[in-house]
């Protein structure tokens, strides 16, 4: 994959000339990957309508017409990405940034070079430190012999500092019931539900995430917020602090106010952090997704999976990952898979198994 430019993802606003004193600064439309905007730089919605599974739990589907490993072709609505048995991605390496896997349907197996692995199922997080380099894979099991297995999952990228970009790779894990979720009514039969999963809002604070994170710092306000609100809903979206970068994404629904201004679905909009903002859904409600945090402001290089400050320190990881394969690869396939009925679990590097 060449280097990637910000500027690339940049489009035009969608209505030329928005008063100066309008929340919003720009709308963006949502293509893969979303835009994004420092210290996240990357975004992606999954979303693909699995159907039902064989024993393997493989989809019972004929993959003619499909690049396998390479599909993403969206054909009969989904995609089995890099797998060739089961949709998802083979082994692959990182350096220099963090993961954040956020499952609204279906499940995810993980499993890395340090022998840990996992189960993430609805509404779970995992959030992974890549740091000096971690090799994981993720792929996603079909359950469901008797129905589809509809998959729906985020996963973003943060970065790392220059001074956290050789940590030691470490992973948290978010259960559904650790993450906050809290429910306001606007009085006028409206309901809106806010999953807290990095920061705090609405008086709901998200769990620690690792040690190493931008995030872990107060002072960086990395805010990762996602919100229903059900249809004709009114919510304001309170302030945050100047200085934070702050992109409102509105995936699912038809057309969302925001600050008087009428937004269509599919759109990224950046807005001025120091100022609350309206949101009003219309008839089919909205999904949102609100990422925003203090910017790193330091260099950005990313060639592929790995993302450093420099083009040296690229082709040392490029080295480093040729030499060590960052611990190797203990699992007997590229792309591990747990048993049908092993549940939602995580067992560690160190040994420690937590079960959801």
């Amino acid at each position: 994959m060449s280097d990637r430019k910000r500027e690339d993802f940049v489009q035009p606003t969608l209505k030329d000339g928005v008063c100066n004193q309008s929340p919003i600064v720009k709308v963006v439309p949502l293509k893969m990957p979303w835009y994004t905007e420092d210290p996240f730089i990357f975004a992606v919605h999954h979303l693909d309508n699995y159907p039902k599974a064989d024993e393997a739990m493989a989809p019972v589907a004929n993959l003619k017409g499909r690049r396998v490993g390479s599909d993403f072709s969206n054909l009969d609505g989904w995609s089995m990405y890099h797998g060739r048995r089961i949709p998802g991605f083979p082994q692959h390496p990182h350096r220099g940034f963090e993961t954040i896997s956020i499952v609204r349907r279906g499940f995810i197996d993980h499993a890395d070079s340090l022998g840990a692995t996992a189960r993430l199922g609805p509404g779970d997080v995992q959030w992974m430190t890549a740091g000096r380099g971690i090799v994981h894979a993720e792929m996603f099991p079909l359950l469901q012999r008797d129905k589809g297995n509809p998959l729906e999952l985020f996963q973003l990228w943060i970065n790392l500092p220059a001074r956290d970009k050789m940590v030691q790779p470490h992973f948290t894990m978010m259960w559904r019931d650790q993450v906050p979720v809290k429910h306001v009514h606007d009085g006028a039969g409206g309901a809106i539900e806010i999953k807290v999963i990095a920061g705090q809002l609405a008086g709901a604070h998200a769990p620690k995430p690792p040690p190493h994170s931008w995030a872990a710092r107060a002072e960086s306000q990395v805010g990762i917020f996602s919100i229903r609100m059900t249809a004709n809903a009114t919510w304001t979206l309170p302030a945050a602090p100047a200085g934070v970068n702050r992109l409102l994404y509105h995936f699912g629904g038809t057309a969302l106010g925001v600050a008087g201004t009428t937004v269509p679905s599919g759109v990224a909009i950046k807005l001025r952090p120091d100022t609350p903002v309206e949101l009003v859904a219309d008839s089919k409600g909205s999904d949102l997704l609100v990422l925003q945090g203090r910017p790193i402001g330091e260099r950005v290089v990313q060639h592929g999976p790995f993302v450093m400050n420099t083009e040296a320190e690229i082709r040392q990881a490029f080295a480093d990952y040729r030499r060590t394969r960052f611990g190797g690869w203990p699992w007997s396939s590229d792309d591990p898979i747990h048993a049908r009925d092993a549940g939602r679990f995580a067992k560690h590097a160190d040994g420690k198994v937590e079960k959801a």
